[in-house]
């Protein structure tokens, strides 16, 4: 069994992206590694290119600022480094710059690429989720955080990445038929140092929303105020993957969180109550499983 990792970044260092982290969490399950490296306005190809030059191929690009809205652009880079992954790979393992694989499922996901390897009918396998919010001891716990998606896909040439880079497709737009897996992905995207949080967000909306939007919607300020953001949070008391240690440690700033603090829209709430209470899923799901 062959299998190959692919991502895509730009200005890692100026938005403080664990993209170094992300690879190095996949690199022991897969033979090789291609990311698409944008053009940035930081040293993002040196930090990738010192990562692991026998196991990593670079392709540097340039994103296309016309796929502004909807995060097409995003897509657009992880198809590109898609394209690049060898033809005798047998899977393909999905990793964004802001999310990390925990060293123990590394068993369960190889199991799990063994076992469906030869099984037509299965296009990809299925991840569940912790998303991590302010800082790296809360998770979040309301239905707007997404609890599953697709990051192993076989090696297919019709596979696309879907809208903003979230999922996949295959074939004239199908959905991908999948198998759940006992295994996280560990998403760090709204963990970061206040400053560098505001930066990504006056910055990278604009491949989400037009000019107008981006004026009403961010607010300007040298920080990002976590407060006014967390609906719902749980404590996390578990361990964060190995490859994580170090970003911790180095952790910055203070964030407060009354566990208390409970601001779900009703909606929210009477969601979460027909989930627990009868089994009821209003997730997001851009798959189907099997």
């Amino acid at each position: 069994m062959k299998v190959s990792g692919f991502t895509f970044i730009k200005n890692a260092l100026i938005y403080d992206y664990p993209v170094v982290e992300a690879i190095r969490s996949v690199l022991p399950l897969c033979d090789d590694f291609v990311v698409a490296v944008g053009k940035s306005d930081d040293d993002t190809y040196k930090l990738i290119n010192n990562i692991d030059k026998n196991k990593i191929k670079i392709i540097e690009t340039v994103w296309d600022e016309t796929l502004r809205e909807g995060g097409k652009v995003l897509a657009a880079e992880t198809d590109k480094a898609f394209a690049q992954i060898p033809s005798d790979s047998d899977w393909a393992f999905y990793i964004q710059g802001d999310e990390v694989i925990h060293e123990k499922y590394y068993d369960v996901i190889r199991e799990g690429m063994l076992k469906y390897k030869d099984k037509k009918e299965v296009d990809g396998l299925l991840f569940n989720y912790k998303h991590f919010f302010g800082s790296y001891d809360y998770v979040g716990a309301s239905p707007k955080w997404y609890r599953h998606e697709i990051r192993i896909v076989k090696n297919d040439n019709s596979v696309r990445s879907f809208r903003d880079a979230q999922g996949f497709r295959i074939r004239d737009n199908q959905l991908l038929r999948v198998k759940p897996i006992d295994a996280y992905v560990y998403h760090y995207g709204w963990v970061k140092e206040p400053a560098a949080m505001q930066r990504k967000q006056e910055n990278f909306n604009k491949y989400w929303h037009n000019d107008e939007w981006i004026d009403r919607n961010i607010e300007k300020s040298e920080t990002f105020d976590y407060s006014k953001n967390p609906d719902f949070l749980l404590p996390f008391s578990e361990t964060h993957p190995k490859v994580m240690e170090e970003r911790i440690k180095a952790k910055n700033w203070k964030f407060d969180y009354d566990p208390s603090y409970d601001h779900r829209s009703l909606k929210s709430k009477m969601k979460d109550f027909l989930e627990k209470n009868f089994g009821l899923d209003f997730s997001y799901k851009n798959y189907k499983i099997i």
